[in-house]
């Protein structure tokens, strides 16, 4: 019997391009209206908000209660936050060496004087006293309850890594807290599905708002700078990822096809958190370890943000390019460090990038803090881009680490990434 193809127009991610075409066409010729879809948006990601605090409680508890010994927690969280360390790097790097090549800031010849630093003094005020001491004391949440209120992933992660490590050596005693506790995930995950079909809907009204409050026409006098970040994120994602991706044996290229879907969700609200729970899962069926998935995703999403880091230092460098703000060797050494320490905790959230990127500025006093205002209006722009490479690195950082962990199931891999697993489920689910 010849198989039925699915109508493509109930394909999520073609009903999301469609949505973000829409949005786009929608922003542009009605501008009032298109504004007024931003709770579209906005309802979307509060929703899938919603139910990411519990799945990574959830995901990690079963994950780290099934394991042999405590040992293994610490081998892995090792090794991935060495992981993240070493990736983040080759980001800055690539940042910093993409703009002395392109110099999208050369020829603004920009008067300090003349900007206006009150439209960003609000960012700078969240980024002012952040240290690296209320950075950890911000790991402890105030209340058990405090950190699934607040959506705080960083600290529900401890929560659930204390909570999964007793559970792991009381042993049988914890048996049924456990099976409640992964019931209860498979609960969860079915509401994202049903979440996930509301997807276009959010993508519409968040990429209506952003094209109706911006206008495309900001891009224009930036497009240098936009430019120069997108084709240095995607030279990050096929060279630097694309080369780890080889060295553990997959293409990097059918992985990025593979959470298409994610990506487009990404694209659409600006957000990677709306995409978390959807990642996870399908890293799970990519072959990944599910105890892995739940250590690696959640952790990277505050400490493996690639994006992130590569428009620190081109903004940054952009600013002074911009205002002709010479910058010794020094102070670009000292510019990669800082930022690799203020992008810790940054969520994919958009806004997260911009409060980071006052924070490294701040370290940097020759180049002026009010030059945030010129790459303001473009900032909106850029966070889809940060956001885009932020979850695909997190993906590939979930394979590497159950590689590192001898937890990744090669053969599924292939299967799945050739498409050979989603014929299968579709046939079985036929039958």
């Amino acid at each position: 019997m010849p198989r039925l193809k699915k109508p493509f127009y109930r394909i999520l991610y073609v009903q999301v391009i469609a949505a973000i075409i829409a949005g786009v066409v929608l922003g542009h010729y009605a501008k009032n209206l298109a504004i007024d879809m931003k709770p579209l948006g906005d309802a979307f990601i509060n929703l899938v908000k919603l139910v990411i605090g519990p799945i990574i409680f959830c995901t990690v508890v079963t994950g780290i209660a099934g394991m042999e010994d405590m040992k293994k927690v610490g081998r892995v969280g090792g090794k991935a936050l060495l992981y993240f360390e070493i990736v983040s790097t080759f980001a800055l790097l690539l940042g910093l060496i993409a703009t002395h090549l392109l110099k999208p800031g050369a020829g603004f010849n920009v008067d300090v004087a003349s900007l206006d630093g009150k439209a960003v003094a609000s960012y700078a005020e969240k980024a002012h006293g952040q240290s690296v001491v209320d950075f950890f004391m911000h790991l402890i949440p105030k209340t058990f309850v405090d950190a699934f209120a607040q959506g705080e992933i960083l600290q529900i992660l401890v929560i659930a890594l204390l909570f999964g490590s007793v559970l792991a050596t009381i042993g049988e005693r914890g048996k049924p807290v456990t099976n409640f506790i992964e019931s209860l995930s498979h609960v969860l995950f079915g509401i994202v599905r049903i979440v996930t079909k509301l997807a276009p809907i959010g993508a519409f009204g968040a990429m209506a708002f952003t094209i109706g409050k911006y206008g495309i026409g900001s891009l224009l006098p930036l497009l240098k700078l936009v430019g120069t970040f997108y084709l240095t994120s995607i030279v990050f994602v096929l060279v630097v990822l694309g080369t780890i991706a080889r060295l553990v044996g997959f293409n990097i290229v059918r992985f990025v096809g593979y959470i298409k879907e994610e990506m487009l969700i990404v694209l659409g609200t600006s957000s990677s958190e709306a995409a978390l729970p959807q990642l996870m899962e399908k890293l799970e069926k990519l072959g990944c370890s599910r105890s892995v998935v739940g250590l690696v995703v959640p952790t990277g999403y505050s400490f493996n943000l690639d994006g992130t880091n590569i428009y620190m230092t081109m903004a940054v460098l952009f600013i002074a390019q911009a205002t002709n703000t010479d910058l010794t060797l020094t102070q670009q050494l000292t510019l990669i460090a800082v930022a690799m320490l203020t992008s810790k905790g940054a969520s994919g959230v958009t806004g997260a990038g911009f409060i980071t990127l006052a924070a490294t500025l701040a370290v940097v006093p020759t180049i002026p803090l009010a030059g945030m205002v010129l790459i303001l209006g473009i900032d909106r722009f850029m966070s889809e881009c940060r956001a885009l490479t932020n979850i695909v690195g997190n993906g590939v950082a979930a394979v590497v680490v159950s590689a590192w962990e001898k937890e990744l199931d090669r053969a599924k891999l292939t299967r799945t990434l050739r498409g050979e697993a989603a014929v299968a489920e579709t046939e079985a689910a036929r039958v």
